[in-house]
């Protein structure tokens, strides 16, 4: 079966000070070697109501090039 899908992107998540689900805000905190680590904030209390770790592909091919002199 294929895949549709390569990644979500949440949009709501539930936030415990508002007590209900809210829209978020992702943001980027750090880039480590094997992917980048995001913190979803609530857009209505900006507390951080989540996380995920965007995994990288694999890695790209290391071109050499010719010093020519």
């Amino acid at each position: 079966m294929e895949q549709s899908f390569d990644q979500f992107n949440a949009a709501l998540l539930y936030c415990n000070k508002c007590g209900k689900a809210m829209p978020v805000r992702e943001r980027l905190l750090l880039v480590l070697p094997d992917g980048e680590l995001y913190d979803y904030t609530c857009q209505g209390c900006n507390s951080s109501v989540g996380s995920k770790t965007a995994r990288a592909g694999p890695k790209p091919a290391v071109m050499k090039t010719r010093s020519g002199g």
